[in-house]
């Protein structure tokens, strides 16, 4: 089965967003503050404080949508190769389980327990993978209908539940679930609240970005007309916004609010028809390769940006010298040593790509 390079590249782009925080934009930003061209990069390489929505509050919603965009097209391929429908659901609760303990593991790095949690990205997306796999067998109407089931009824969960104010960070219906849920687990000391505000429960909304994405990817194989993805960008870009200031239910990416499912989605339909537009229709492929080679070894790439940033900074200051970088000026260190860290990133991708090692999950 022909692989969908659009699809490839705009998850090379998510993926590069994320291995680019060791650029350390806020730094510069900080070092240069009469500067509104460091302000502005700054501001889209972090995440907002709550409510509203900056570049980098796009990585997450865009990788969850992409694995639901890329399901009909590996349901496809396995079914060529004569895989059952049981067969595949067993992978699907395999590849559910590797995720959620993947996202474990990784945020236990360098911590004297296993640190039980279940907010990353690799973890939410397992949590509500097997859904999204039972929808994608079923009729396209089923991912509709489960889509609005899922914002109405989560919306509906937290403006019921006796707070003051629903959607207050660490004041809400999944942060009390999370009090309870969390410390079921062994802790160095108990779970009291997530400093960021983030949530176990947002896999149940994360699972509504997912059906979005997987919406998107039935139309990419069906070869649907571009203006049906500006439409389904338009009208959902719409709805969470008509949500948010309407005071009905804000856009907040930490807690994963029904606006920000709909809006987010938006945007990812947005990205992904611009790159399907220039790539698959207009055929303009070869700027793509740097993404690409990240974005096919996705897996690879999360667990670098993850593990080796610490080792690629470390060994630079052992064999260059502890201020190598600040050739420029001071303020300018951070930017070059990130600059060198992420091509280490990608030259180690580059040499998987070259050598067709792909991580498969």
């Amino acid at each position: 089965m022909n692989r969908n390079q659009a699809l490839d590249a705009y998850r090379g782009f998510v993926m590069l967003l994320m291995m680019a925080e060791v650029l350390h934009l806020s730094k510069i930003a900080q070092a240069y503050p009469d500067s509104g061209f460091w302000a502005f990069l700054a501001f889209h390489q972090s995440h907002v404080a709550w409510e509203g929505c900056s570049l980098h509050d796009m990585i997450q919603p865009s990788f969850s949508f992409l694995v639901g965009a890329a399901l009909p097209y590996s349901v496809a391929a396995r079914m060529a190769r004569g895989e059952s429908e049981g067969k595949l659901f067993a992978h699907a609760l395999w590849r559910s389980f590797l995720l959620i303990a993947l996202g474990i593991f990784l945020r236990s790095s360098g911590r004297p327990l296993t640190n039980y949690t279940f907010e990353d990205t690799l973890t939410q997306i397992g949590l509500g993978y097997p859904f999204l796999f039972l929808l994608g067998w079923r009729p396209p109407k089923w991912a509709w209908v489960a889509l609005g089931v899922i914002l109405a009824g989560y919306w509906l969960a937290w403006v019921t539940y006796p707070v003051p104010e629903p959607w207050a960070k660490n004041n809400n219906f999944g942060h009390f679930f999370d009090v309870w849920f969390l410390n079921l687990f062994p802790r160095t000391q108990p779970f009291e609240a997530n400093r960021g505000g983030y949530l176990t429960l947002s896999f149940i909304p994360t699972l509504g970005t997912m059906i979005l994405g997987l919406i998107a990817g039935r139309w990419l194989r069906e070869e649907k007309h571009l203006r049906q993805f500006l439409l389904a960008a338009a009208g959902c870009i719409a709805g969470g916004l008509a949500l948010h200031f309407t005071g009905l239910c804000p856009i907040v990416k930490r807690v994963w609010t029904p606006a920000w499912v709909l809006f987010s989605g938006g945007l990812c339909f947005l990205f992904l028809a611009a790159f399907h537009w220039v790539m698959e229709t207009k055929g303009y492929k070869r700027w793509a390769f740097p993404l690409l080679v990240i974005g096919m070894n996705s897996i690879a790439a999360y667990m670098i940006a993850h593990l080796f940033d610490g080792f690629l900074v470390s060994s630079f200051k052992t064999h260059l010298g502890e201020h190598f970088f600040a050739f420029f000026d001071a303020g300018m260190e951070p930017f070059f040593q990130g600059a060198a860290v992420l091509l280490g990133f990608w030259l180690m991708l580059f040499w998987m790509y070259r050598r067709k090692i792909f991580l498969r999950i």
